[in-house]
């Protein structure tokens, strides 16, 4: 998918989930919602292999990311998607900053980098669990 940063996960889609909740909690990071797509789909009786959105962030990032576009705001908090596809295997998978800021037209922002860091961080750290 365009300007999304996809990585495999070794465990399953609920584990990864809390593990990626947990470390953006540890880096300081607020976790907003937590969206469980299976289980609204199961609601209404419809199947849906797991798949989960974690919605989380820090103004500390998000801010200057804001600032260079206003219109960022759409995009932020950050979102984690975590997804089993047909064959089985776990994905981790987000937006990627710069993809983000060249969408606003603000490829020169400053604060791309630092928050495409702290995205690979969080999710490495994830990984490795």
């Amino acid at each position: 998918v365009p300007g999304m940063i996809v990585a495999k996960s070794d465990a399953d889609v609920h584990e990864t989930a809390s593990r990626f909740a947990e470390q953006a909690r540890t880096s300081g990071m607020t976790v907003f919602a937590r969206v469980d797509h299976r289980q609204g789909a199961m609601s209404r009786s419809m199947a849906l292999l797991p798949n989960e959105v974690i919605i989380f962030g820090d103004p500390k990032s998000a801010t200057p990311l804001i600032q260079c576009a206003p219109s960022i705001g759409i995009d932020m908090p950050m979102k984690a998607l975590i997804w089993q596809d047909d064959d089985g295997q776990t994905w981790l998978g987000y937006n990627d900053p710069e993809w983000i800021a060249e969408r606003h037209g603000v490829t020169d922002c400053p604060a791309v980098k630092p928050l495409q860091q702290a995205m690979q961080t969080l999710v490495k750290a994830t990984l490795q669990e």
